[in-house]
């Protein structure tokens, strides 16, 4: 017997619990499985080993005298994992199958095997999308929606069994209540659903007249949906089982909801930052002074320095929209300024700019020709 602590060869914590260590036997279990592993002799005896160390962990007595004493508690005519069939185990953790310690079984339930709950409970329905449109305003608050929509309900007549009232059910003789139909392409066997039963398993023996059997009828729906401050356009939110009922008793599908946010007139968007461009006088640029600044929750006022160019963008903290994972925490809003040159000016409006270019010295500038004489010429 290896001396190798048990929880370490299961990869789990001292204080893991029954069904934690159930977990972990259960997928190592697979992957060293001699049956997936043929022919690999290490893959083997690592199955031995884990099996081995669920035999003891699996078990709260065994496990605690494990814990006290150690691997000696069991060297003593104790079993300590030894004499104990690995595929006992693995049948145990799997809930029995048969073959080779019951791996074709769970091989099954990975690559769309297993009918089981298909013939128990019928097909599982359809999952649906639907979209909604929302106000950023709304998505920086949150916002409850009504969702209208169409789906497959449990049809009332026969209560989504599919049978008629004092009808019952049969296993279908195709494929012997297993749902699934094999057929064979050399050594390789290849497994499909039933076309007789649909997967479910059983035929109706006398079909509802309401649903033809299918144990659910097309209707309309409506759900109300809490979209979350902070969502973002493309953001999809889930309603478990507001999707399609399954057919004849099947559990239903889910409802998938993709957010669509409008787009706004003032703000651009990124992730939680919002962008505004503000609109000012060239005379506010050059003297400086108050602005009012549009927000998601009404005006600020932000001051402008004398002397600011175009394009300069100020940050103003907290304006911006809520985290999604955090809604207390605000992104901040980015205002850059746009600076407003008037197309058309008065006469006295341009003797004035002429008289503050002149005091500038700004006809010196002018390589060509004077911004004076230039001036000028528009009054002629």
């Amino acid at each position: 017997m290896s001396d190798k602590d048990y929880y370490e060869i299961l990869g789990v914590d001292r204080n893991a619990s029954d069904s934690e260590i159930k977990k972990a036997y259960r997928k190592l279990a697979v992957k060293y499985h001699p049956d997936k592993n043929p022919g690999d002799n290490s893959a083997e005896e690592k199955f031995k080993e884990i099996s081995s160390a669920f035999e003891i962990l699996k078990d709260p007595d065994k496990r605690r005298k494990y814990d006290q004493f150690g691997h000696d508690a069991f060297r003593s005519g104790h079993s300590g994992g030894q004499g104990v069939d690995p595929f006992d185990l693995f049948r145990d953790a799997f809930g029995g199958g048969g073959g080779s310690g019951g791996f074709g079984s769970i091989f099954e339930d990975f690559f769309g095997g297993g009918s089981s709950q298909s013939v128990n409970e019928g097909s599982r329905g359809s999952d649906l999308r639907v979209s909604v449109e929302i106000s950023l305003e709304q998505a920086s608050k949150g916002v409850e929606k009504e969702i209208k929509y169409q789906r497959h309900a449990p049809c009332k007549p026969c209560s989504g069994t599919g049978a008629k009232t004092g009808s019952g059910k049969s296993m279908c003789s195709t494929c012997g209540g297993i749902g699934q139909v094999a057929s064979n392409q050399g050594f390789i066997s290849i497994r499909r659903t039933c076309p007789t039963c649909k997967g479910n398993g059983v035929t109706i023996e006398n079909p509802c007249q309401n649903c033809k059997g299918d144990g659910r009828v097309k209707s309309p729906a409506n759900v109300k949906v809490n979209i979350p401050p902070g969502v973002s356009d493309g953001n999809r939110l889930c309603s478990r089982g507001r999707g399609d009922a399954g057919s004849t008793g099947g559990s239903s599908g889910d409802l998938y909801v993709d957010v669509r946010i409008k787009k706004h007139d003032k703000f651009d968007r990124d992730e939680d930052d919002l962008f505004h461009d503000i609109l000012i006088p060239f005379t506010l640029a050059t003297l400086g002074g108050m602005v009012q600044v549009p927000t998601l929750d009404g005006k600020v006022s932000l001051k402008i320095p004398s002397g600011t160019q175009a394009n300069k963008t100020f940050r103003i903290k907290d304006k911006g929209m809520p985290n999604l994972r955090s809604p207390s925490r605000n992104g901040d809003l980015y205002a850059r300024i746009i600076i407003h040159i008037p197309k058309k000016l008065t006469k006295e409006q341009k003797e004035k700019l002429i008289e503050f270019a002149k005091a500038s010295g700004e006809e010196d500038l002018q390589a060509d020709e004077g911004f004076l004489e230039k001036a000028k010429r528009l009054f002629d």
